[in-house]
This record gives C-alpha cells, sequence and structure tokens, in this order.
C-alpha cells in the first residue's frame, strides 16, 4: 500500500471533518474539496485546491455536475501497480487520488421532514455514491471513508505509519462503503416504490430493502445443530434488545434475545412499577405495583413461582438493593431494567452462582417508531405493522346486563394489555394487578381456559372476581362456562363470533360483565 498523497473530502455530514481535514494537511496530504466542504475548510484556514482546478471545468448545474469527470475517476480508479494505467494517467494529466471521504446527500432525513417531492428528488446524490464506489473497487490503492467515526483510528493509523493504511483497513474501509451504498440505495428504492401513480403514500411498496447489520456471532441458533448470528435493523426507533447493555453474564443466546425481547415488549405496556416473567416466549407471571419494584416482582413470582425458574425478568423501573435481594433468590437467565443501582448491582454479582446472570440496561423512554414485523416462510417474507393497537377499555362495548365494576374495570384493562403478549389461543385471567393464570399457545380455547385455572389452583391463586381476557372472541360459550366456574366476574374479548349472543347469554346467566374491543391480538 503506498502513501497518501492527495485526499478528496465532499461530505454532507460535517461532523469532524474540519478536525480530520487539518490533521492530514499537517500530515502533508493534499486536500482536494468542492462546494460547501471546501468553503467550510477555508473558512478554518485549511489549505483546499477546488475540484475544477483538477478537471479544468468548474461545478455546474446547481452542482449537479462536479466530480462526475474522468480526472476525478481516472485518479481514483487507476491500478497504481499497472504500467498501462500509469502511462495513462500521464498522457491525460491525471493525479492520483489516494483516499477519499465521502458521505451523501440526507436523503432520508429529507423525507423524514416531510420535504416536498422535489426536494426529495434533488438530495439523491450522484456523484458521491459514484465517488464511493470507485474508490472501493480500487481499495487495494484507494482509502474510502464513509463514516466520521472512523476519523481517530484513520488518523491514529496513518501516523503510525507514515501516511500509509494497512491492507485490512483498506479491506474493511471497502467492506463498510459498500454497506453505505447499499443502504443508501436500499432508502431511495424503499421510498419511492411506496409511493402510487399519483406520488401519494401507498400501504406497501412492490420491494422493500432491509438494511440489517450484525452485533454478534452467537455459539448455536434455537438448537445446537443450528448455526445463528444477531442482526440490528436500521431505519427503527424505541427500546430493543439490540440496544441493550450487558454488563454481567454470559454471552446472550439465540433463546434469550426471544425472550428478553417478549419481556422487553410486555414491560412496555405499563407507566405504572411494573414487573414480568417470561418463559418460552409468554408471560408467566406479570404484576404492577403501587409500594415498590420489589413488591410488583413478588407478586410476579407469585403467579407461577415453578415456572419464573430460569426465566427472563423485566422491570420498567431502575431495579433497586430490596429488589435485588428477591431476585438473587432464584435461578434467573436475564434481568431487564432501565438501570441498576450499585447496591443492586453489587448483591447480583455476590457469589458465583449470580454472576451467570445476564443484567441488561436500556433506555425505556423512547417510543416504537418505524420497522415491520418480519415472519418468514420458506420462499418468502411476511410483513406487517407491529401489533401496537390499543383500547380504552371504559369505551368499549359494554353487552351484558350488567357493566364491569371500577375494580373490574381496572382488571380488564391489565389482563387486555397481558393477553397480546401470550401466543394464541389466549386466556389471561387477572386482578386489577397480578396476572393470575395464563393459558397459551392452544389448538381449543376451552383447553387455554382450563389451563389457566389449573395453573392458578397449583399456585393457589384465587380466581374470584377475576378479570378473564381473550385474545380472539369466543367461539362457542364453553369458555365463558369455564372462567364463570373459576370464579370470573368480567369478561373482555374481541366479539365477532356468529356465536355472539349464545357467548353473551352465558355471561348473563352467571351475572358476568362482558365488554367487547372490537381488537384481537393473535399472536401465533
Amino acid at each position: 500500500m503506498g502513501r497518501i498523497q492527495r485526499a478528496l473530502i465532499s461530505v454532507s455530514d460535517k461532523k469532524g471533518i474540519v478536525e480530520f481535514s487539518r490533521a492530514l494537511s499537517d500530515l502533508g496530504v493534499e486536500i482536494v474539496s468542492t462546494g460547501g466542504t471546501a468553503s467550510l475548510l477555508r473558512d478554518n484556514r485549511i489549505a483546499v485546491k477546488d475540484v475544477s482546478e483538477i478537471t479544468g471545468f468548474p461545478e455546474m448545474m446547481d452542482g449537479r455536475v462536479k466530480t462526475l469527470h474522468p480526472k476525478v475517476h481516472g485518479g481514483i480508479l487507476a491500478l497504481r501497480d499497472n504500467p498501462e494505467h500509469v502511462a495513462k494517467m500521464k498522457e491525460h494529466g491525471i493525479v492520483p487520488i489516494d483516499l477519499v471521504v465521502v458521505n451523501l446527500y440526507p436523503f432520508e432525513a429529507t423525507v423524514a421532514r416531510g420535504a416536498s417531492f422535489d426536494e426529495i428528488v434533488e438530495n439523491i446524490d450522484i456523484g458521491g455514491p459514484s465517488m464511493v464506489r470507485a474508490a472501493a473497487k480500487n481499495y487495494q490503492h484507494v482509502g474510502v471513508i464513509v463514516d466520521p467515526e472512523d476519523y481517530s483510528s484513520i488518523l491514529a493509523e496513518l501516523r503510525q505509519n507514515g501516511r500509509s493504511l494497512s491492507p485490512a483497513t483498506h479491506f474493511r474501509l471497502f467492506c463498510k462503503a459498500f454497506q453505505h451504498t447499499s443502504h443508501y440505495d436500499g432508502a431511495i428504492s424503499n421510498y419511492f416504490s411506496s409511493l402510487d401513480e399519483n406520488k401519494k403514500p401507498a400501504p406497501w411498496g412492490q420491494t422493500v430493502n432491509l438494511q440489517i447489520s450484525k452485533i454478534q456471532d452467537m455459539r448455536y441458533g434455537e438448537n445446537p445443530h443450528q448455526g445463528a448470528a444477531f442482526y440490528a435493523t436500521q431505519g427503527e426507533t424505541g427500546p430493543s434488545i439490540a440496544q441493550a447493555k450487558q454488563f454481567q453474564g454470559k454471552e446472550l443466546s439465540f433463546n434469550n434475545i426471544l425472550d428478553a425481547d417478549a419481556a422487553l415488549s410486555t414491560v412496555l405496556e405499563f407507566s405504572a412499577i411494573a414487573a414480568v416473567a417470561i418463559k418460552h416466549n409468554n408471560p408467566c407471571g406479570v404484576a404492577l405495583s403501587k409500594k415498590s419494584l420489589a413488591d410488583a416482582f413478588r407478586k410476579a413470582k407469585a403467579c407461577d413461582p415453578i415456572s419464573i425458574f430460569g426465566g427472563v425478568i423485566a422491570f420498567n423501573r431502575p431495579v433497586d438493593e430490596e429488589t435485588a435481594k428477591e431476585l438473587k433468590e432464584i435461578f434467573l437467565e436475564i434481568v431487564i431494567a432501565p438501570s441498576f443501582t450499585p447496591e443492586a448491582k453489587a448483591v447480583l454479582s455476590s457469589v458465583k452462582r449470580l454472576l451467570n446472570i445476564r443484567l441488561l440496561e436500556l433506555d425505556m423512554s423512547q417510543p416504537q417508531r418505524g420497522g415491520y414485523d418480519l415472519r418468514r416462510v420458506r420462499g418468502g417474507i411476511l410483513l406487517q405493522d407491529w401489533d401496537t393497537g390499543s383500547v380504552d377499555v371504559r369505551a368499549c362495548k359494554v353487552v351484558t346486563q350488567r357493566k364491569p365494576t371500577e375494580q373490574e374495570y381496572q382488571a380488564l384493562d391489565f389482563a387486555w394489555r397481558v393477553c397480546r403478549h401470550v401466543k394464541s389461543n389466549t386466556i389471561v385471567f387477572a386482578s386489577p394487578d397480578q396476572v393470575l393464570g395464563v393459558g397459551a399457545g392452544q389448538m381449543s380455547r376451552v383447553d387455554s381456559a382450563k389451563i389457566a385455572v389449573m395453573r392458578a389452583a397449583t399456585h393457589g391463586l384465587d380466581l374470584k372476581g377475576s378479570a378473564v381476557a381473550s385474545d380472539a372472541f369466543y367461539p362457542f360459550r364453553d369458555g365463558v362456562d369455564e372462567a364463570a366456574k373459576a370464579g370470573a366476574a368480567a369478561v373482555i374479548q374481541p366479539g365477532g363470533s356468529i356465536k355472539d349472543e349464545e357467548v353473551i347469554a352465558a355471561a348473563n346467566e352467571h351475572d358476568m360483565a362482558m365488554i367487547f374491543t372490537g381488537m384481537r391480538h393473535f399472536r401465533h
């Protein structure tokens, strides 16, 4: 790899570019630049040569044409170890460009702020991707930087190696450059393919480009004979396991991440102090408290003190010492929370056994925006919106003779929030602040009800006066009869069955209150 003599710098994201350019100049690198970048460098008294001095042509057409020229691309693409290329450079007065520092017009940001169609089109970069791809193609001779986060490490290497970059660095930058242009082109394609012929948003585009970046390789997948890796998606915000900071415990496994995501999704349902226990992707314990996080955890544990063993716990408040002391008494895989106090960390690392618990911190305050819920099937992918639908239980239709009491409304709301996170067919019994019984993933809804009742009885939880939630409509009255026999006093369900009248009649016979949400929460 040769020494870097000349750098072409043209960036939309100006973060750190002044300091980086000054450092390059101090190392003796000649800087060539364009437009706003050149002006910024001059304003900061950094020696810079305009691209027009190299090409012999001025920037024109409102900056649309400036770098699309043989003297630019010849200087980037020429193979320095090819005598014919070197001769052609000399014949046509082409100077080599050894480092290309380019990031692209802010297309996604322009779309995000609701700009006009014409302005969005103007923010499709042409020259930038061309230079990035050219430099990346000639990576053995040219360095290409697209990410300001790389400036400091590149400078350190240039200083250490006499203005040269290692082959490994050239290759790393080559890979990153094509990731950058791929994401950029994907964003452009996604936006325009999501418009109809009148340039109005269409529900689903003809093509969808997804950019995902590897977080880590995994020891194995869902089973030991399956390979796996964990990737982060781009273009969506909100709390996610991909953003979590792990500061204790073994590396997360494939199944750990699935369960951790389920725990996080469930705990985000609640603004009150909440504790969630997940086992095999289903809530086995959920509780709220007006007193403390430790109290919420004790109640969540009481929902199913057997299944919680080896489970994943999520909290929506910082874990304190009292809660940590409760946690240390049982074997757990993961604990997720916005933070852990120093005292809690000390408790949860106090003995060797506890050091295996993965402790994850993440910001839970951001709203979920963007992205898709994806399901892989053989030969294709199903895309859908995230299930963020919600209801105001007090605005739901009361279909029985008796209306819910205030306490029953609270229990109905709580049960319905938990219900969406349980595998279908789903039945959840709950008080206003505690799950009492869960029936998940059964082929028959009445079987789910029987399992939920059985689990409550096994753990000594009284269902008298409880609310029961069903993720989809009751197809027959038998599920309501089963719930009434167990002591449930109120029912929340979507409604919409051809047997609705029969189901409502059953509720009236048992003096139960029933409300219809008009919304279901299948989770297959």
